[in-house]
């Protein structure tokens, strides 16, 4: 995620790279209404009824911001948004006629963009044309018949990404900027974009313990931190100058990402408004939404402890990859294996999710965070999970002292969901004052960062001398 972005906007421009990644070619920059223009004239038939022509419109807006806002190519070095190859992104043909019809539908809502309900980061809209390729997301040859029996074009859109989407619209125009600070930071600096830089070293020097820990992380880029990044530039080969310029700025970004093992196809992220024992519906090849990306979340964390299931990607679509581990943990549990999440799957799957995090000693969880509990954690509850969500919001709030410190007692009351509301406001997440699977995760994970990144190993000096 851009951290200079508290929510995406529309940016006035985009640069495209007119090849494959590492193809030795030019690069374009032209307004991104311009670029959408062009990519709807390059992919879809301008014959197209107009709701399949704007449902396609809407798919690939989503798809070019997820790029731009991720920094998907640019935190692994490149200096371009998006590329017009279509193995990875979208078909862009320079200097092409754009067709009058998608001109104006273009102009109408290039402003807009897909979301996940309850989430703000555009969707990665995957799609295909349906005939010559086919993918998990959106067809756009499917999206034709579905035009003309009436669907409106968020109708469309739903019957391929799940009833759990919406639109989002009159979103601001703004000169969307790179996420590397305008000046390289070096002794001296402040801010939090030192802060930024602090915590990721610091989680990272959990996996590469060459790099000393910074302390405090407190946003002064001072002795230790310049040692921090000297070391950093030698183990990844960059030029050791102490200074965090463009190329430093994104590859601790790309290692940071990296040893987090985030998803780079899911990055719009998790996002239940509750999550309950009660079978939702059957599910087979085919479904999406919600309750398959939660049921693809369980499989994970149960392949996480058996390897005779398959870890798979949590993005909310039961492909042949989510059938396949489905079965596999059929054969597993010694139920009948249908590839299909029927009732009687299912308990048997939640069971299995409860089941490991109850066997799971406190001892697993120090400096780690637990898992979701697989319920939403809300105001009015109390227990062993309120008091984790509690302990971890006071090691944050140390390092975010716009985040209050709270009594760790166990029990959810007015000063935990206040708390809970400043980390949402905070990280940019629905301000709700609920704990619900997005919340958790943020919470955890950067509960983790802090920890890890305070954890000293041998020999691994914190060099306080600011």
């Amino acid at each position: 995620m851009n951290p200079s972005l508290s929510l995406p906007v529309i940016p006035e421009s985009v640069t495209v790279h007119l090849g494959p990644p590492d193809a030795n070619v030019g690069n374009v920059t032209l307004p991104f209404p311009d670029y959408i223009k062009n990519v709807a004239s390059s992919e879809i038939y301008p014959t197209w009824p107009e709701n399949a022509l704007r449902a396609n419109i809407y798919a690939q807006i989503s798809f070019a911001l997820n790029r731009i806002y991720t920094e998907f190519y640019r935190s692994r070095g490149y200096n371009f948004d998006i590329t017009n190859s279509t193995a990875t992104d979208q078909f862009f043909v320079p200097n092409r006629d754009i067709f009058e019809n998608i001109s104006r539908i273009v102009d109408e809502i290039f402003d807009s963009y897909v979301v996940r309900q309850g989430s703000f980061e555009p969707l990665f809209t995957q799609y295909c044309n349906g005939t010559t390729s086919v993918c998990d997301g959106l067809s756009q040859w499917g999206t034709v018949p579905l035009a003309e029996d009436g669907l409106s074009p968020i109708e469309i859109l739903r019957r391929f990404y799940g009833n759990d989407i919406e639109i989002v619209t009159d979103v601001p125009v703004e000169n969307v900027t790179e996420s590397v600070p305008l000046r390289p930071l070096t002794l001296g600096s402040t801010g939090d974009d030192v802060k930024a830089v602090q915590v990721r070293l610091n989680r990272i020097s959990t996996n590469y313990p060459a790099i000393p820990k910074i302390s405090p992380v407190d946003g002064v880029f001072g002795e230790n931190t310049r040692q921090a990044v000297l070391e950093f530039q030698r183990v990844f080969g960059l030029t050791q100058d102490g200074v965090v310029g463009r190329a430093t700025w994104y590859r601790i970004l790309f290692i940071f990402n990296a040893v987090k093992r985030l998803s780079e196809l899911n990055s719009e992220g998790l996002t239940f408004d509750e999550i309950s024992r009660q079978f939702p519906e059957e599910l087979s090849v085919g479904s999406q939404g919600n309750e398959v990306r939660l049921v693809q979340y369980f499989l994970n964390y149960v392949a996480a402890y058996s390897t005779a299931v398959p870890p798979i990607a949590i993005d909310g679509i039961y492909g042949q990859n989510t059938r396949d581990a489905v079965t596999a943990f059929q054969r597993l549990a010694g139920i009948p294996e249908t590839g299909v999440i029927d009732e009687l799957t299912y308990s048997v799957l939640y069971d299995a999710y409860r089941g490991i995090l109850n066997s799971l000693p406190d001892s697993q969880f120090i400096g780690i965070a637990r898992p979701f509990p697989g319920f939403v954690v809300t105001e009015g509850q109390s227990g062993e999970y309120v008091l984790a969500l509690q302990e971890y919001l006071n090691v944050i709030a140390q390092t975010y002292p716009q985040i209050p410190e709270i009594a760790a007692d166990g029990i959810f009351g007015p000063a935990t969901a206040n708390a809970v509301r400043a980390f949402q406001s905070t990280f940019g997440l629905p301000v709700t004052g609920n704990a619900g699977f997005s919340t958790w995760d943020a919470i955890g994970s950067l509960y983790e960062d802090l920890v890890k990144g305070s954890v000293v190993a041998e020999g691994q000096y914190s060099m306080d001398l600011q």
